[in-house]
């Protein structure tokens, strides 16, 4: 029996604080699988009660949301990401390239890791989770259930404390 070998692991982040801990999980997967992390952020798309808001109360004058726009917020959720591995990660770490890659995409968020997962061929999939415990047990957050249900690939989910 062989037992899985990741050399390729994908960290999915919201960039929240609480996420942290969800990547120092990745850390130490690939300090001990001496693996690249890549890492995504994805923005979801405006629903139509988040375009009407727009409209409703940011001044036309400041101008419409356009791709240029998405373009511009990805870019810096992109600076965003590496700065927040880099506050992670020791220096040999950074010297070592841990962290091989960074993408901030836009899209569902479930189907956009499960996405680069695929096309980047990865090992594993390390992400959190906000867990709904008012029913008296926890309920997987719907991403994390959603990317669990349609991946091919193993998914390490995390759970994070909200405080």
């Amino acid at each position: 029996m062989s037992l899985p070998k990741y050399k390729t692991i994908l960290y999915a982040t919201d960039l929240g604080e609480h996420m942290r801990p969800v990547f120092r999980h990745a850390i130490s997967l690939a300090r001990q699988y001496d693996a690249k992390i890549i890492m995504i952020h994805v923005v979801e798309p405006l629903g139509p009660t988040g375009e009407w808001l727009i409209r409703a109360y940011v001044p036309k004058s400041t101008g419409s949301f356009t791709k240029g726009n998405l373009k511009e917020i990805l870019k810096k959720m992109k600076k965003r990401v590496k700065e927040f591995y880099q506050d992670e990660l020791s220096e040999q770490d950074i010297k070592n390239g841990v962290v091989s890659n960074i993408y901030a995409v836009s899209g569902d968020c479930a189907e956009q890791v499960n996405s680069h997962a695929e096309s980047l061929n990865v090992d594993l999939i390390v992400m959190g989770t906000h867990t709904d415990d008012s029913f008296g047990h926890g309920l997987l957050g719907s991403t994390a259930r959603k990317l669990t249900h349609i991946s091919k690939r193993p998914v390490l989910v995390v759970p994070v404390q909200l405080k």
